[in-house]
This record gives structure tokens, sequence and C-alpha cells, in this order.
């Protein structure tokens, strides 16, 4: 932990120091603009680190702003170092090309400025837009059918939001309008798929966010898995906290519900110990003695080798952790690194959905990808 805290903020040193210099030197010809931009850079650098560590000295309610504007300057940070990066790639094509009109080199004083403000006033466009983006979840609609029997139900309406990443950025505010959201949609089931808290939550926060949660209103239940960042905050006492609220916690478990069909729910990998092995889903599905005629749905944070899903009999898996990338150019990198990054895949008899979440981690922005809470309209049986 201690090599990668070392790296991580040594990148995020560099970065902003290549941001503030290039900045600097494009306010060449506003001597008094360099002495203002100088000195909320360095605020807006420094407010993120600073806020968490008074949050860890105890310090809720001062640290907030300071991580809500840090992270922020995060995203801010991203775009304006493509921005600028892609200013100098553009001068050094120049220098070998001599592509670029005369008269940006020619007054270099007035075309630093321009392009101080181009800059700049994209990025700042840029984050504003992803944070109106990210406030607004879409309800994204499925119709799947599982060709088992479900005792007496024929259909089933299923609604799962993941990544809520609530603490200290995604507070009891946004909470309270997603619980709504998802009661307007009348579940018979809800289901979280992991990371419900933020590493940020404090004590406070969660029992502020806990009052909110029992508000959800769904016949046949609410169960949730932890995913790694319920681990980061303290696995134990979060669990504890969605217990309190009402929700049913899986972790390598498999239950059946209103005779209806079995839900199974794993540990994510980040709650194993060094050498453990995750528990197989067979292995789960056979310690339960869970009926295996009725449908099979599988609550896996992570959405990692999706054969075992296959391989075990289920018939449906909903994962989530990906964000679908969040922040562009990050979602075109997550496509490649996810079999599924976001989205519905049929392999077999399995079906798998991968939600992009409905909440944001670190930068409450969303551009390389929407929010979103799933309503799956779950048929049963052959259709005839």
């Amino acid at each position: 932990m201690a090599v990668f805290l070392l790296v991580a903020l040594s990148i995020y040193g560099l970065v902003n120091f290549y941001i503030a210099r290039r900045g600097w030197q494009a306010l060449a010809s506003c001597p008094a603009g360099r002495g203002a931009l100088l000195a909320v850079f360095i605020l807006l650098a420094l407010a993120y680190p600073l806020g968490r560590i008074v949050l860890a000295r105890g310090g809720a309610g001062l640290a907030g702003p300071f991580i809500k504007i840090g992270s922020l300057h995060m995203a801010l940070m991203l775009y304006l170092f493509m921005g600028i990066a892609l200013v100098d790639l553009a001068r050094l094509a120049d220098a070998f090309l001599g592509f670029l009109p005369a008269s940006l080199r020619d007054r270099p004083g007035r075309t630093g400025l321009v392009l101080f403000i181009v800059v700049f006033g994209a990025a700042a466009l840029t984050i504003v837009g992803g944070a109106l983006n990210a406030a607004r979840p879409k309800i994204t609609d499925l119709e799947l059918r599982i060709e088992k029997g479900a005792g007496d139900l024929d259909r089933l309406t299923v609604v799962m939001a993941s990544d809520l990443h609530l603490g200290t950025i995604v507070g009891p505010g946004r909470l309270e309008k997603i619980v709504a959201r998802i009661n307007a949609l009348r579940p018979d089931v809800v289901l979280f798929p992991g990371d419900i808290v933020d590493e940020s939550v404090t004590d406070e926060q969660e029992a502020r966010m806990s009052s909110v949660m029992r508000g959800l209103r769904a016949p046949l239940g609410v169960f949730a898995v932890p995913g790694n960042h319920e681990f980061y905050s303290g696995l134990e006492r979060n669990l504890a906290c969605l217990r309190a609220c009402g929700i049913r916690v899986l972790e390598d478990e498999a239950v059946e519900v209103a005779g209806a069909f079995v839900l199974i729910g794993r540990r994510d990998p980040s709650a194993l110990e060094r050498g453990e092995a995750r528990v197989p889903i067979r292995e789960i599905i056979r310690r339960h003695q869970v009926n295996e005629n009725l449908p099979l749905i599988l609550l896996d944070h992570q959405p990692l080798r999706l054969d075992e899903a296959q391989e075990a009999g289920v018939d449906l898996q909903l994962s989530g952790h990906t964000h679908a990338g969040q922040l562009f150019p990050l979602n075109l990198i997550n496509k490649r690194v996810w079999e599924l990054n976001r989205g519905y895949l049929r392999k077999g008899g399995t079906q798998y959905y991968v939600t992009s979440g409905v909440g944001t981690w670190g930068p409450p922005v969303r551009t390389g990808s929407r929010p979103e809470i799933v309503r799956v309209a779950l048929a049963f049986g052959t259709d005839k």
C-alpha cells in the first residue's frame, strides 16, 4: 500500500506540475493572471489529499468540501492534461512539418492566451456536462426469459442498482432520489450487486443513509452482495449497517426466495485472505442444498470468469463494478479489459447483464457512460 500511495502521489504531483507550468507559460502576456492561476491551482491540487487526511483524523464535516472539490479537480486534471498534451503534440509536429499559420508563431503571447481559454474552457464544460449526466440516472428496461418453472410465478420484476458508492460525495439527498425511483418501478425484489458504500463513509453518514434505505419497498425482499469498496471501508461494519437496513446480505450463500427462484451471492475477491481461493459457484449451491430445478440467479460484483456461471448451470448473472469506464477515455480501455464491460450477453444457457451502476467513484462525473437503474421484466417457463 505504501508503494502504491507513493507511485500514485508522484503521478498526481507530476501531472499537476505539468498542467500548472504550461498554464503559466500560456499566460506570459497576462502577468496578473499567472499569480491567480498558480494560487487557485495549488489549492485545487491539495484539496483532495488534505480532505482525506482530515477525514482520517475524524473531521468528517470539515473534510467533505475538500474531498468534493478535490474529486472534481481530478476529473478537470484529466481533461486539462489531455488538452494540453494535444497542443504540445501539435507544436511538436509543426516544428518538423511547419503546417501552422505564421500568425500563430508571430504572436506567441496572444496565441498562448487564446489556447489557455480554449483548453480550460473545454475542460470545464466537459466536467459540467459530466456532472449533470452523473446526477441523472436513466432507467434501463430488459425483458428476459428463463425457461424454467418458478413455482406460482409467471413473471417477476427485478430492479437492480449497483455501485452507489454512498459516502462523502454521494450522500443521503442523492440516495433519497434513487430510493424513490426504485420504488416507482414497483419491484418484486431489489438487488444490489456490491459497492453500496464508499471507503469515505463515516458512521454518522451510514446512520442517515440507513434510515433512507429502510424506505425501499419490495415484497420479496432486498438483497445485496458486498463489493470491493465495502471491504476497503471496513467490511463487518458495513455489512452490519446493511443488515440493519433490512437488506439480506449474501456472502457465498444461496437462498430460495418465495419458492420461486434461487438467489446466489458471492464474496468479492477483495475480501479473500492471502492465498485463499474463491468458493466455486457449484460448491455454494451444493452446500445450501437449494432446488436446482428453480431459476438460479447469481449476484457477483465483479464480472470475472463468466464461464464459471455457465459451467455451474446459472440462468442469470447480474454484476456491476466496471462503471462502463465512467470517464472518457477510460471507457475505451474498459472494453478491452472486461469480457463484458456493460450490457447483455448470452453464453449457452446463461444470460448476463453488467450494469454501469447508478453512482460514481472519485469524481462525481460521468463522461464515458450513463448511470442507470436496471429493471428486468423476468418471465419464466417456455414461451408458448
